[in-house]
């Protein structure tokens, strides 16, 4: 303020304005790096915690049915690929897996509703491995400093990992109406379309009044 000669008398909000905005660019590297941490962290079947979440994510999607073992083929009731989900972590790490949680603990209806329509017997798809492969276009669009608008945007200070969660919901139920909506011949088309949606999603990015949140009142944060 000084270098600049600004006179607080004569600008008043401006000190507080600049603060805000500083910890809004430190905040984004600072969130890429608790993001890249959890992505290098590996699922792992002997960490109590990481099994656990593992469950919990069953039972938010499929109250009503039980897991009749740890590893059964019930998972590809949720869109895992094998009997053991813990090798479709690999690519995203424990990221992945928080990422799916967050969606169904803090957006139940709507992440139930999502997997309804991925169960379709025509338009369907793998929930938790498209589930996945969103994270990753959330987490590079993060890397690639696309994501600066949306967060300078909605979050007024330090961006925290539940605002990156959050805009991973918004990236879950957008895909899905996009998904419907575009009503695809087959899963086999899932790489063009998803390009497609990576691109609507990035040039909404390029407005710089944009914010990416995914609005309901059906949520809990």
């Amino acid at each position: 303020m000084k270098e600049k000669n600004v006179k607080p008398q004569k600008s008043p909000m401006f000190k507080e304005s600049l603060h805000i905005c500083l910890l809004q660019i430190t905040g984004y590297n600072s969130l890429y790096i608790s993001v890249e941490d959890l992505r290098k962290v590996v699922f792992s079947s002997e960490n109590q915690e990481h099994e656990a979440m593992l469950l919990k994510l069953w039972d938010l999607l499929m109250p009503t049915v039980k897991l009749e073992s740890r590893i059964t083929k019930q998972w590809g009731d949720i869109g895992f690929q094998g009997d053991d989900p813990k090798t479709d972590f690999r690519g995203m790490g424990l990221l992945g897996l928080i990422n799916l949680v967050f969606f169904s603990e803090n957006y139940t209806e709507e992440a139930r509703q999502v997997l309804s329509h991925a169960n379709h017997p025509k338009l369907g798809y793998s929930y938790a491995i498209v589930g996945i492969n969103l994270t990753e276009m959330a987490y590079s669009l993060l890397k690639s400093g696309a994501l600066k608008p949306h967060f300078y945007n909605t979050v007024l200070g330090t961006p925290e990992l539940r605002h990156f969660h959050q805009l991973y919901c918004y990236l879950a139920y957008e895909f899905d109406k996009f998904w419907v909506a575009e009503e695809p011949e087959s899963i086999m088309e899932f790489n063009q379309y998803r390009e497609k949606f990576h691109n609507i999603v990035k040039t909404h990015l390029q407005d710089p009044d944009v914010s990416l949140i995914l609005t309901d009142t059906l949520a809990k944060n």
